[in-house]
């Protein structure tokens, strides 16, 4: 039987590898090894690491997200 990993959700314990801002963005690369990165930092890598990357989680959308108006 083939197992599938499957990177957890990010949550606001997360940290950025480079900078430790809150991380909104996991890389998953081939060896199970993981990547957490910022959305700043995502953007300066992401040409580089998503042709190697085996899962990538991109929770980017959450920092331009309006919450729903309260009635």
């Amino acid at each position: 039987m083939a197992t599938t990993l499957t990177a957890p959700a990010l949550s606001a314990t997360d940290r950025c590898d480079r900078c430790n801002a809150q991380a909104y963005v996991r890389v998953v690369l081939p060896g199970g090894t993981d990547l957490l990165f910022c959305g700043h930092h995502w953007n300066r890598h992401e040409e580089v690491l998503r042709p190697q990357a085996v899962e990538i989680v991109d929770e980017t959308h959450r920092l331009v997200d309006q919450p729903a108006p309260v009635e």
